[in-house]
This record gives structure tokens, C-alpha cells and sequence, in this order.
């Protein structure tokens, strides 16, 4: 091939310069090539080591029987290394000293001690089959010894001691190491590295290579994920893939998080994406140990999430856990943390001084504006002095939260053999809340093996039992729960009075007329909410070699739950459970199956590459669950331990439900030369949960790609590595609707007739035999572009999602004795960008610096809703009306209310009074409107990884844009002043005769309504992470004993940049647990925590 000009070579280095200034990138690990063995047996003669290295290379040993004794031991570890580094450990610290001779090994007596003795200099040229390759690392082996080449691919070494390595890397391209022996110069030529070609992702029913994917998947690998030591898989995920947004809504120990993939797609079905893991479907996944999960893949586009059919349509996250070892041997390993987590953030209240100030000017307003006298009752010496300050002044957020101290500890014992590998897992973390007495425990035990018995059969088992335990504060609904009563109670109220006895929002507070609550510390202290929740989850598989390149696989899968809910409230505990004191037991039991058989074919001939599947699935579920209360309790002894002490019991309540699937699915992929790739998939479901006349669907997915930089006109092209083109079009399904939607349903109890309990049954739904699947027809089109070997790499993909056949509520006539019909009749539209880039900005001996920036933009629409395309209010009910509106043309999720428009005026009174409020209350709209959305439209990373010598630095930032939050909070700290507490600023700032540019209601009574005034942009920048490492020399872990040894120390939630006018604690977040609407909408927040760890990652 023709030499590249100097210049081109000029111009290359400083376009890549010029791209340094704007991005960041990945550096690709490769590993030498040349010359590795895997020596077995730890313990050794000479003579079997020299056996085994000539056995697996072309190196011969040459040696006088006078000067070595081939019946002397040795000792080496087994693993995949280079016959340099075998040697290095063999004859290190022994009287054999050897060097390389080209195609021989020599082996001498070292009959003299070492002296150190200044080396050679050696010097050379590095090349690829361009030219010069300018930026190359050339060091000797083992050592800090080595340098960079200039312009002219050229380097010079000195201080080069007998027997050393020499390696060259570049990114890009295949690590070199060359034996120097009497060797002065060298002329290096590299080889590119088709590592990242070859790489292979899991898809849906096996994995393919990389290159030949035409859909769009991000993959996460665990280094990634377990930088974040938390106690869900899915906050290590955050941030790490386009297009998949992760709400952590809580700050809660094994709180909420909500998973949408490229918008959200339906209005009565679920929004979560199919978690599959090693090929079984799993449930409640945000339980599973993160340090068990190798890996992550999100089949994001039809063409690879459509071989999942009917559960598909929001997503597949394809999860892989770890197994036994690769290589021959045992290899164990131990990752630990401890961390300290403390409030990130308080929300700022008035104090008992200022609460009194405030009192004043609202006692001024209420008499002058609403003609009421509610003067300050001080006589309480329990709680005022003689002259009227209180005594106490509480800081009632600090008092309900504390530092928490959580630790991790993980061992991992993996073994590999010719035939057959296991490995085995066991974690445990403890992982304490900051508000007090909550935590969650996990124990998890997970083992794998896999072995090949015959030349014709492959098996392989998987089994996981994670047990989990904890105490959690109420986060669900608006009552008086400590995550809202450590907001609204008021300062001038103790924790405890001298007696002992706990304060509350009633005692001594005669005349005050607050809102009645219990005092949150005695409430988390003294309230049991136990959560108990036990899984086995696991599968076995049996593979049959049938021909070259064709497998049959059969695997059966099962994922059981078993939960329990227990909870206690005391008898003191006002507005809670006064007088009687309430218990609660549930307990919820599920077991899901699945048989999966299928057919792979592989085949490779001249040009053609060609991956084949078909097969078919049987999956079910059952669940069953049963309830019981009671209350009228004597005392607290008993709790729950003894429901039978309780004198007033509710019925108990029970249900079964069960749903079954069958399916049939192909998947035929084929590339051509390298060059150009086509996927087809084909799936037929069938669901229980669909009328009788649409129980099977058919869902196809074609994808096609076209790999343009291995066109021949591509060639001269050198700053271009890879350039990759893709499209696909496809249809998913969404089965996760009532298992019994289709069905006219009777609902069955019991009722008084004649003073007795009688039993009774009424048809409770209308059948439609005609209910069938909501389907999203999705598009996609993208490209992969790398650059400058491989230092500026792009994945950027435009996808358009339409999902059709909506389950809605249509309205019936009244005569049916109903008023709606489960029934397919809405559509909705997503459309966006899913944007990676990657950036190797340095890669020196000593220091690099790459980055990751990627981002998610998605518009969403509602494009019918019925024949009529009438408004639809849904989502959480709060004072006087729905705060979501469905609307043809507008957003999912929307929020709905008034307008805030202003304060009245005192010039204003009448027309106050005209519209039902009074002079220094919120003027507002006469019709409510759409007032902002809780789904945004850009959500991203930059992370940035820095390493110096042995030291590494991550920066995680995450950031949200185009969103807004409900903050339902206002309701309670800025209109309720007087019989709860208040944020500072009403204070400050809320309206007065000489203030009246605000939007602050005055101190006194409000006529609360959710308005415009709630509504706060929810964009955000957060440090994620901010970690830094540092990994031992090889001089320290031999001391030890060591295989490896990295130690580190990370911050995570660092800082929360938000817009001013956001007032909670985060903007991420909701307290409306399950409901699909509640996004964003808060009343209330158990805080997220600012979590300090050290950890350590130790290999044996």
C-alpha cells in the first residue's frame, strides 16, 4: 500500500488536537498477543515448567545440567501471562537467571548476587502500515522506565538492565512486547486492534457480534456500575446509557426508582422495561446485588427488543451475572466499603423566634382582613418564659435525621478447568438511613457452574437466594407521616419534655388551634414498618452440540418471591393510630416460570457470516396474598406478634391471580463482507390477559446495517476507524395491563341484612372479548463513528415511537348498568435523540484523561384519546381536583391547576371577596390549565476519568433539563402558617401592604389551591460521584501476598445545582409511590443523603 505523506500525518495529529479542546474519550484495553501460555501447577520442577512453555510456543530452553537443576522447584501462579512474566516469577528470586536469544531461552547459574549496574541504551522507530505512529508508550516492562515517540514514530531508552521487555502500546492498536536481549534497535510495527469488531453483545436469545448489531443497544459493564457502592443495580446505571432515564425518587434505603427507556408509552399499562437476567425473566430487580451483575445490556430499538414480543414495547434490560474463572485455577477476591451518609440538604424553616414574629403579623392580618382575634396564648410555662419567648426551639429536621453508617462487603471464589467452571458469591450490606430508624439489610448467596461433560453437551446452573430485611418511614400518600410532621411542626414544641413523656401538636397547645400530629422522632422511634423480602431466583440449562455451528439450548428459569409486611403503630401516636393502636400483616407470595427452548445456527463460509434462532416459551405466574388488621390494642407489647390482642379487627382479605403466556420466535441475522448486515425477528404471543378474540399477536422487527469504513473507498480515509450506519423498524407489544381487564368480573363479600353478615356477589365489570395488545411501532436510525484510532468515538441515533391501541375507559350507556368498558382507543408519540461521544483526551505513560458526555432528548405527544379526544384527569387527587390532565397535542403527565396571577390588594378587596378569597391571598385564573410536566425532555452524563501514575479520579456529573416539579409542600409551609410551620421566606417575603411584588401569600389563613405558584423548573446538575483511587505497586502485593489491591474514596450526591425557585430537598423525586402520574409531584420527600465511602478492592 502507498506511504501516507508526512503532511497527512501533520494534519491528522492536529485535527486530533483540535478535537481534544471539544471532547473525551474511551481508551480501548488491549493485551499482548505474543507469546502467552497458561502454565498449570502451582508447584513445579524446572523441567515440567520448561515442558509446558515449549509445549505452548515456538521458544526453546537451552542450559548446561551443570548450571541448572532441572528437579529444583519452583513456584508460579496459573493464568493466561506471557512467557516473560512466567519466567520473571520462576527464577526471580532464585540462582537461575535466563535471557532471550531470538527463538531460544537461556538459562544460566547466578552464582554472584545481583549488583545493580547501569543498562543499555537501546532506540527504535514505531510504525504502523501508514508511517510513523507519533504519541506511542515505550516502556520496559514492569518498570516506570519509558518514554512517548515524537513526530517521527522515533524513542530512546536508557538504563535497559539484561532480560527486559519491551512494550509498545497505542490506542487502537495490539500491545506489542519484544524480548531486547543484545538488541540496540528496533523498528516496531504495529498491527490495528479488530478487538472492538469482534466484541460480541447479549441480545435476546444469545449474543452477536458488535459489528454485525443493527439496533440500538448500550452496554454498561460492572466496573462502571460498582464505582456507585449502592444498594440497587439501577443507581450504578444512572447516567451510564442514552435514552434510559432512572428517577431515583427516594432517598430511602431500597427506596422507589422508576426506569422509562425512550419515553413513556402508555397510559394504563405499566412503564417499566422487561428485565431479563442470564435469560429469566425478573421482578423487583432493584433488590438484585449490583456486585453479582458482569454486565448490562439495553435493547433499546425494535430491532433487538422485539424478539421479546409483548413485553418489550418499554424496553429490555438484559442483565449478566458473573460466573466461575476463564482460566485454570482458583481466583478469590473481596470488595468492602463503609460509608457515612449525612443530610445533603435542609429545607429552610422558620425557628421558634421567628415562628412568634410571624405569629404576630398574622394575628395583625387575621383580625384586619378576615375580622378574627387569635391572640398568642403564652401562659404555658411548660413551653413559654414569663416573658413570653419559648423555651425550646427545635430543629425538627435534624432532630428526625441523623449520619448513617452503612457497610458492604462482597467475597467472590471463582474456579476454572479444562471442562468446567463455578463460582460463588456472598454479600452482605447494611445500609442505615438518615432518617432515624430506618435501614435495609440484604443478605445474597449467589453460585454458578457451567461444564461440558461431552464433546456434544454443555450445561450450565445459576442459582440466587437474596434475603432482604428493613424498617422504613412511610413515604406514600399526605398524612401526618414524619417525612411531612418534620416540616410542619412547629419549632417551639420539644423532642421530649422533662418527664420523659413525648410532645405533640396537642399537648399544652390550648388555644393555638395547630394541626394535629405526632411528634416525628417519637413516630420513628416507637412506629414498626418491617419489610421482609425473600427470593429464589435461577435457571438450568442444557445445551446440545447437534452439528458444527448448530446448538439446540433448552432452559427452564424460576424467580419466587416471598414478602411479608408488618407493621405496628402505637397507641400514643395521634392523628396516626390514638387511641388504639393499629397492626398490620401481609404477606404476598409469587412464583413465575418459564421453559425456553431454541435452536442456534452459526456459520461462517468466504464472505458470509450467518447467526440464526428459533424457538418457543411457555412462562406463568401466580400470585397470592392475604391481609389482616386489627386494633384495640391494651398496650404496645404485643405489636404484631399477638393480633389476637387486638379488640377491634377489620376482615381479613385475601386474593389469587395467575396469567400464562406461550410464544414463538425466530431471529435471522446475516453480513455480508464485513460490510453490510441484515436482522429479522419474528415473534407470536399469546396472553391470558386478552379477549378471546385477540389472544395471539404477531411482532416483527427488520433492521439493516451498513459498515462504510470497510468500503474500499474508504481506504485513503485514515482518521476514520470505524464508520457505521444502522436502521431499523420493528413492533413491540405491552402486555402488563390487569391480569383480568378482558373479563366481566364478579366482586364478592359480605353485607348486613336483617342484623347479620350475609354473603353477596355482583358483576363488577363489563367483558370485552375484543381487548388486545397496545403495539408500538417503532423506527430508528443511527450511526457509529470512531475516530483518530479510536480517540473520538460517536453513537448518536434518531428514533420515532408510535404506540397505537391505548387501553383506555370508553363510555357506555348508562342502560348497561355501567358507565365505561376497558377498551383499545388512544395513541401516543415519542421521538428523540439518543447522543454518546467518547474522548481520549490524554494517554501519556503517567497521565490520562478520557470522558463520556451522553444525553437523551424526547418530545413526547398524546395523538388520540378516544373518539372524541375528550380531556382525561388522572394522577394524584390533591384538595379540590386531579393534578394530571391527558390532553390530545400535549405532554404525558402535564400538570393541571390555576394560574397564579398575583396577591389581592387592600384597593383590591371587593373583587377579592367576589371570587371567594381576601386581601393578601393568591389571585388566581378562573379555569385551571396546564402548568408544566413531570417527564423531561434532555436527561445526561459527563464523566470524566483522570489517572496519574497509580492514582485514578472519577467525576460523575448528571444533569436534567426541560422539566418541572409539583411542589405540594407550598400547600403546608406557605398557606397553612399558624397551625404548621413555614418556610423562612413567608417572612421574608410574603406579601405586606409595602411588599406587594410577590407572589408570597400574607401571613394568615389561605385559600389553598394548586397553582402556577407550585410549579418549579426541575432542572438540575448533580455530582453524581467524585471518587478517588489508588492501586498498589506489584512490590507492595508481593510483600502481602496480593494478587491486587486497589483502595479508594468517593462522595456521591456531592452537590445539587437546581433553579431558585425550587424549594424541597431534590427535584427528583415523588410522593405518590406507584402512580405513574405522580412524577415529580411532591409532598414531601424522605431526603436523599450526601454518602461518603472508603472502600477496598483486594484479589488473593
Amino acid at each position: 500500500m502507498k506511504k501516507e505523506p508526512k503532511f497527512l500525518n501533520v494534519m491528522r495529529i492536529s485535527a486530533f488536537l483540535l478535537f481534544l479542546c471539544v471532547f473525551s474519550s474511551f481508551a480501548a484495553k488491549t493485551s499482548s498477543q505474543n507469546a502467552r501460555v497458561n502454565i498449570s501447577g502451582k508447584n513445579l520442577t524446572i523441567g515440567e515448567f520448561i515442558d509446558q512453555v515449549e509445549k505452548q510456543t515456538d521458544y526453546l530452553f537451552v542450559y548446561s545440567k551443570n548450571e541448572v537443576n532441572t528437579n529444583d522447584a519452583i513456584s508460579v501462579k496459573s493464568g493466561n501471562k506471557t512467557v516473560a512474566q512466567y519466567l520473571s516469577e520462576a527464577f526471580g528470586d532464585s540462582n537461575v537467571k535466563y535471557a532471550f536469544e531470538n527463538d531460544y531461552i537461556v538459562l544460566t547459574k547466578n552464582a554472584n548476587p545481583v549488583v545493580a549496574q547501569e543498562g543499555k541504551t537501546i532506540s527504535g522507530v514505531v510504525n504502523d502500515e501508514f508511517g510513523p505512529v507519533a504519541g506511542a508508550n515505550v516502556i520496559i516492562k514492569g518498570t516506570t522506565n519509558g518514554t512517548m515517540t515524537d513526530m517521527d514514530g522515533n524513542f530512546t531508552i536508557t538504563n535497559v538492565p539484561e532480560g527486559a521487555v519491551l512494550q509498545v502500546s497505542f490506542i487502537g492498536y495490539l500491545t506489542k512486547e519484544l524480548p531486547v536481549g543484545n538488541q540496540t534497535t528496533f523498528n516496531v510495527m504495529l498491527t490495528e486492534d479488530s478487538q472492538a469488531l469482534e466484541e460480541v453483545v447479549v441480545v435476546g436469545y444469545g449474543v452477536q457480534r458488535k459489528s454485525d448489531v443493527t439496533g440500538s443497544i448500550s452496554v454498561t459493564k460492572a466496573d462502571e456500575m460498582l464505582k456507585q457502592q449502592s444498594f440497587s443495580a439501577l443507581d450504578g446505571l444512572k447516567g451510564k446509557a442514552a435514552g434510559v432515564n432512572i428517577f431515583s425518587n427516594s432517598g430511602q434505603p431500597g427506596g422507589s426508582s422508576r426506569v422509562i427507556i425512550r419515553g413513556m408509552s402508555t397510559i394504563n399499562s405499566s412503564t417499566d422495561p422487561l428485565y431479563v437476567v442470564d435469560g429469566v425473566v425478573m421482578e423487583d430487580f432493584k433488590f438484585v446485588n449490583p456486585n453479582d451483575i458482569e454486565r448490562i445490556e439495553v435493547l433499546k430499538d425494535a430491532s433487538s427488543a422485539a424478539i421479546y414480543g409483548a413485553r418489550g414495547a418499554n424496553g429490555v434490560i438484559m442483565v449478566t451475572t458473573k460466573r466461575g474463572s476463564k482460566e485454570e485455577g482458583v481466583q478469590v477476591s473481596y470488595s468492602g466499603s463503609v460509608s457515612v451518609g449525612t443530610m445533603s440538604k435542609y429545607m429552610d424553616l422558620l425557628d421558634a423566634n421567628e415562628w412568634m414574629d410571624a405569629y404576630k403579623i398574622a394575628s395583625d392580618n387575621w383580625m384586619k382582613y378576615a375580622g378574627e382575634n387569635k391572640p398568642m396564648n403564652l401562659s404555658n410555662r411548660d413551653l413559654f418564659n414569663a416573658d413570653g419567648t419559648p423555651i425550646y426551639n427545635t430543629d425538627w429536621q435534624r432532630e428526625a435525621t441523623r449520619t448513617a453508617f452503612s457497610h458492604n462487603h462482597q467475597l467472590n471464589i471463582q474456579q476454572g478447568g479444562k471442562k468446567s467452571s463455578m463460582g460463588a458469591f456472598l454479600n452482605y450490606t447494611d445500609q442505615q438511613g438518615i432518617m432515624l430508624n430506618s435501614y435495609m439489610k440484604r443478605i445474597n448467596a449467589k453460585m454458578a457452574y457451567d461444564a461440558d461433560p461431552m464433546s456434544w453437551l454443555s450445561t450450565s446452573v445459576n442459582l440466587l437466594v437474596n434475603h432482604t430485611w428493613g424498617n422504613e418511614a412511610e413515604e406514600t400518600g399526605g398524612h401526618q407521616m414524619p417525612r411531612r410532621s418534620m416540616i410542619e411542626m412547629v419549632p417551639w414544641l420539644p423532642v421530649q419534655f422533662p418527664d420523659g413523656s413525648w410532645s405533640n401538636s396537642t399537648t399544652g397547645t390550648d388555644g393555638w388551634g395547630l394541626e394535629g400530629m405526632a411528634n416525628p422522632v417519637h413516630v420513628l422511634k416507637t412506629q414498626k414498618r418491617m419489610r421482609y423480602r425473600t427470593q429464589m431466583f435461577g435457571n438450568a440449562a442444557l445445551t446440545f452440540h447437534i452439528l458444527p455451528g448448530l446448538d439446540l439450548k433448552t432452559q427452564i428459569g424460576l424467580d419466587a418471591h416471598n414478602n411479608k409486611e408488618s407493621d405496628y403503630s402505637p397507641k400514643d401516636l395521634i392523628n396516626l393510630s390514638y387511641p388504639n393502636g393499629s397492626a398490620r400483616i401481609k404477606n404476598i407470595n409469587t412464583l413465575y416460570w418459564q421453559e425456553e427452548t431454541y435452536l442456534t445456527y452459526n456459520k461462517t463460509w468466504e464472505k458470509h457470516r450467518l447467526n440464526a434462532m428459533a424457538g418457543l416459551s411457555w412462562q406463568q405466574r401466580t400470585e397470592r396474598w392475604n391481609e389482616s388488621k386489627t386494633e384495640g390494642f391494651a398496650d404496645d407489647f404485643f405489636g404484631t406478634d399477638n393480633m389476637g390482642a387486638g379488640t377491634i379487627p377489620s376482615a381479613p382479605t385475601s386474593a389469587y391471580s395467575s396469567w400464562a403466556m406461550n410464544s414463538y420466535f425466530l431471529r435471522g441475522s446475516y453480513s455480508y463482507n464485513d460490510k453490510y448486515m441484515a436482522t429479522v425477528t419474528g415473534r407470536v404471543d399469546g396472553s391470558s390477559r386478552f379477549g378471546d378474540n385477540n389472544k395471539y399477536a404477531f411482532f416483527p422487527s427488520v433492521g439493516l446495517g451498513w459498515l462504510i469504513s470497510n468500503e474500499d473507498f474508504m481506504k485513503n480515509a485514515t482518521v476514520v476507524d470505524q464508520l457505521k450506519l444502522h436502521t431499523s423498524f420493528g413492533v413491540t407489544g405491552n402486555t402488563e395491563i390487569g391480569i383480568y381487564k378482558s373479563l366481566a368480573t364478579i366482586s364478592s363479600g359480605n353485607d348486613l341484612l336483617n342484623g347479620g353478615r350475609v354473603p353477596v356477589s355482583n358483576t363488577a365489570r363489563l367483558a370485552n372479548p375484543d381487548l388486545k395488545w397496545e403495539k408500538t411501532n417503532q423506527f430508528d436510525i443511527g450511526f457509529n463513528l470512531n475516530l483518530f484510532r479510536n480517540r473520538l468515538n460517536f453513537d448518536i441515533s434518531y428514533y420515532y415511537k408510535l404506540t397505537t391501541d391505548l387501553l383506555l375507559e370508553r363510555p357506555v350507556p348508562h342502560t348497561t348498568g355501567f358507565t365505561s368498558v376497558m377498551d383499545n382507543i388512544g395513541k401516543v408519540a415519542n421521538q428523540g435523540l439518543d447522543f454518546m461521544v467518547n474522548t481520549v483526551n490524554i494517554d501519556t505513560k503517567d497521565f490520562g484523561w478520557s470522558s463520556t458526555l451522553n444525553f437523551n432528548y424526547n418530545k413526547n405527544e398524546i395523538k388520540k384519546l378516544g373518539e372524541n379526544d375528550e380531556d382525561i384527569l388522572t394522577g394524584p387527587w390533591f384538595i379540590s381536583g386531579n393534578l394530571v390532565i391527558l390532553r390530545k397535542g400535549e405532554s404525558l403527565g402535564s400538570f393541571w391547576g390555576y394560574k397564579r396571577e398575583g396577591i389581592w390588594g387592600e384597593d383590591e378587596a371587593e373583587e377579592a371577596k367576589a371570587a371567594g378569597a381576601g386581601v393578601g391571598q393568591p389571585k388566581r385564573s378562573k379555569d385551571r390549565e396546564i402548568l408544566g410536566k413531570g417527564l423531561p425532555d434532555v436527561t445526561g452524563s459527563f464523566i470524566n476519568n483522570f489517572r496519574y501514575k497509580n492514582f485514578d479520579l472519577t467525576v460523575d456529573l448528571q444533569f436534567v433539563l426541560g422539566v418541572d416539579v409539583y411542589q405540594q409542600f407550598l400547600h403546608s409551609t406557605e398557606d397553612r402558617f399558624g397551625i404548621a410551620n413555614a418556610l423562612s421566606s413567608v417572612l421574608s417575603e410574603g406579601w405586606t401592604p409595602a411588599n406587594t411584588n410577590t407572589m408570597i401569600p400574607a401571613l394568615y389563613s389561605q385559600n389553598s389551591q394548586p397553582d402556577s405558584h407550585w410549579v418549579a423548573n426541575g432542572s438540575y446538575l448533580r455530582a453524581n460521584l467524585i471518587q478517588l483511587g489508588y492501586t498498589f505497586e506489584p512490590s507492595v502485593l508481593k510483600a502481602l501476598h496480593l494478587g491486587s489491591l486497589r483502595a479508594y474514596f468517593s462522595v456521591n450526591n456531592a452537590f445539587c445545582i437546581t433553579s431558585k425557585d425550587f424549594k424541597g430537598y431534590d427535584p427528583e423525586g415523588t410522593s405518590w409511590n406507584t402512580d405513574q402520574w405522580g412524577q415529580n409531584i411532591m409532598f414531601f420527600q424522605y431526603p436523599k443523603p450526601r454518602t461518603y465511602t472508603l472502600g477496598v478492592n483486594v484479589s488473593f
